[in-house]
This record gives C-alpha cells, structure tokens and sequence, in this order.
C-alpha cells in the first residue's frame, strides 16, 4: 500500500489489540490503492482516513436479573460506522467473544456490504457479550429489555435500524423491539426480522443462505460455466444462515454432506436432511450431534476444523470469522473444489484468500456473497414505511435481481481495475466508489 500505507498505520496505533478490525481494514486499503490512485483528490481530502474511522462508538453496561434472582453485568455495544448514503443499519450480535473489535470489524464489513446492496443504507454494527446459550427465556427476555433500554437512544428508523445476527433471532428481536416500542410509544420500523404479523417481511429468515447461493450460482456461471447441479457442497454452521443456503443448494441441484456447530460436524454421504437439522437447532436447541440418533447411517465427528477435509466441489463457510485457514484451503483444492462462498462474515483468514485465488478458485467474500440478509432488511424498511406486505415470490425476485446485480457490479469493478475474476478487490471497489464519492460531495 503506498498511497493508504500511512491510513492502515493510523488503524494500528489507535486502535491497538483489535487484530479483526485490523484484518478487515487492511484488506480493503489494499484493494483500495488503484482507486485512491486514480482519485488524488479524496486522498487530499482525507476520505479514506475517515472510512476506517467510526462517526461514533457506544459502550455501555446491561445488568440484568437470572432466574436465581442474582444480578448478572454485561457489556453493551454499538458502533455507528458511516452514514453518507443512508442511516446505519448492521445487525446485533451476542455471544461471549464479542467485543469492541468485533463490533468495528463487522461495521466497517458492513459499510461496503450496504453500498453493494444499492439500497440507501449505511453502515453499523452492535452486540453484547451476552451468551444466550443455556439461558431461558425468562432471561432472556429480561437481558434484552434492558440492552434495549440503553440502546434506544441512539436508534431510530431514519437514523439507525438494528437487525439480527449470532445469538439474536425471532424470538430476541422481538423483546427487543417490544420494550423500544414501550419506552418510546411509537410503532416504527426501527428494528428488522420482525415477526409477520408486526411488520417483518417474508424471505427475511431466509434471505442470506439464499442470496449466498444466488450469488454463487451467477459466479460459477459465469467464470467457470458451472453451476450447483450435480455437485458435493460442504457448509459450515447450523444456524439460519447455513441451514437456508443449505435449503438453496439442494433446490439448485447440489447434495449437501455437512454441517456443524461449535462442538463438530455431521457428514451424511445420501445428504443432510434438513427437517431433522430444524428440529434439532430450531425447536428444541440442542446440539448438531442429535441428528446421528435420527439417522444412524450418518457420523458425527468432534471438533470442526476437520469439516474442510470432506471431499465437495463447493465450500460455504457459514459459522464465523477465519474458521477456514491456509491448510484447509490447501485441502479443499486438493480434493476439488473449485468454488467458494462465504456465508459468515470473514470466515476465510488472509492466508487462505491467497491460496484460493493463486489456484483460480471462484472465491466470493462475504461483503458481496452474504448481502442477501441486509438487502431483505432493507425491503422490509420499504414495506415499513409504506404500510404494505410483498408476497413470499416478490421478495424472493427480488433478492435474486440484488444479489445478481451485485456480482455483476463487482466482476465489472475487478475488471475495470484490472484484476479480472478476482471478486475481493471486486467487492471492496464496487463497494466503496459510491461510499467514496458521497464522502466528497458532502464536505467534511
């Protein structure tokens, strides 16, 4: 980086021990150079010091009653990233590694995934350290209304508009949304992946796993002339969004052998029955390793690092940040793959970006591949404010016509900066040139 070497040093003297955020800003900078090279006057104009730079970083405490009557204390974040083209909007994450690096990571992802979409929408982020797992829903409920308690004051449905994310679904956004709506008696769309009847959208719960096909099966077309048909799929996770790419890869035609949670994977050769995966993590929330008792003719096998030694043509990693490294990539190519797609959010480490596009793999980076979940976020803010519902079908065109789109602006983005197929500088590009130039337009 020669133009944006000093940005990138600023990045680690200010915000030191954040090696995500740190990951994340410097593989767009890097992607970056051609265009600040081109645009002298944005350099001039400090555009690319204030993309690394949230406008604002909420820290807050939630202290919150268990069922034993003790007072539990965890820590509350929001990070308001960029708003040029549009209120922030980024989802809510809660789980026990999170904090504020985490936050600004995954807003600064979502600065440029927001712009991909074409919709007005910024960039933002939040969560908690907050574990649900184990927790009832009495707890749960009492968590969320006091995380929203603090939160409220800083949300709103022209100024930023939460969603969901790890550890927050159904059934937290709607504590969350029930108690804003209490303190502020006010009925807005300031919360999305609502439930149907107040407001949610269809297609929402399956927008990311869908968009992540949608988007892939345009990719491999395109660059390989293949498609899902006929092809061994590996996926990552078992949450919504592997569980509904998994749904969408099997319509597409693919068989899909795995699946996993934080404990290990299941790999099932006749491929994964997805009623009994929904049962098991959406009914009665247990682990993955209850489906061997429902189809014994399948393995369970601890630990999850091992998923990328199953044989497949296509990888989805859908669990979480740099779960895919060097040597699983290595290990992919050997046994064919020829197309991956990231469902999490930067599940493939810098190491493992290289060797994928150094052997000609279709790799789609997450800012692109999983935009499908915001895009349908954004639809169902269009339905908020116009009092109106889509039907399953519409929304569902829709995304495909937004996740089609976005492959096609970020091929020609790769193309017109010279790196042809490489869609990671594709996405940064495409991303940031609308973000860039808003940036410009409105002064400092």
């Amino acid at each position: 980086m020669k133009l944006l070497q000093n940005v990138m040093k600023q990045v680690m003297i200010r915000d030191p021990n954040q090696p995500e955020f740190h990951q994340a800003v410097k593989e767009v900078l890097e992607s970056l150079e051609p265009v600040a090279e081109r645009n002298p006057q944005w350099v001039q104009a400090g555009i690319f010091e204030r993309l690394v730079e949230p406008d604002r970083q909420i820290i807050f405490s939630v202290p919150w009653v268990d069922d034993n009557g003790m007072v539990q204390v965890n820590r509350g974040f929001r990070v308001q990233f960029n708003s040029v083209i549009g209120p922030y909007k980024g989802g809510i994450r809660f789980h026990p590694s999170v904090y504020l690096g985490t936050i600004k990571f995954l807003g600064f992802e979502q600065i440029l995934k927001n712009s991909l979409t074409g919709l007005p929408i910024g960039g933002g982020k939040g969560g908690s350290d907050f574990d649900p797992k184990g927790k009832s829903d009495g707890e749960i409920m009492r968590f969320c209304q006091n995380f929203m308690r603090e939160l409220y004051r800083h949300i709103g449905e022209n100024t930023d508009i939460p969603a969901g994310d790890i550890g927050v679904g159904a059934r937290e956004i709607g504590y969350l949304y029930g108690m804003y709506k209490k303190i502020k008696n006010d009925f807005t769309g300031v919360l999305t992946g609502k439930g149907l009847t107040w407001g949610g959208s269809l297609v929402r719960n399956e927008a990311t796993g869908y968009g992540l096909c949608y988007f892939m099966e345009e990719a491999m077309k395109s660059i390989k002339g293949k498609s899902f048909e006929g092809t061994t799929v590996v996926i990552s996770g078992s949450g919504n969004v592997a569980t509904h790419a998994a749904e969408k890869a099997q319509q597409l035609g693919g068989k899909v052998v795995t699946l996993s949670d934080s404990s290990g994977y299941i790999y099932d050769d006749e491929g994964i029955k997805l009623d009994t995966v929904k049962q098991i993590k959406q009914v009665d929330r247990k682990r993955i390793s209850e489906y061997v008792k429902y189809h014994p003719n399948a393995k369970y096998v601890e630990g999850a690092s091992d998923i990328w030694s199953v044989k497949c043509d296509i990888a989805l990693p859908c669990a979480t940040q740099n779960e895919l490294d060097g040597q699983a990539a290595k290990e992919l190519i050997a046994n064919g793959c020829f197309a991956v797609g990231e469902g999490a959010n930067m599940p493939t480490t810098p190491e493992a970006v290289e060797v994928f596009l150094g052997n000609g793999v279709v790799l789609a980076p997450a800012k692109a591949a999983n935009a499908g979940g915001v895009a349908t976020s954004g639809l169902e803010m269009s339905q908020n404010s116009m009092r109106y519902s889509w039907t399953f079908e519409e929304v569902d065109a829709k995304l495909k016509d937004i996740m089609v789109s976005i492959y096609r602006n970020t091929s020609n983005a790769a193309k017109e900066y010279g790196h042809e197929n490489n869609l990671v500088v594709g996405a940064n590009i495409a991303g940031f040139l609308k973000v860039g130039n808003a940036m410009y337009e409105q002064g400092v």
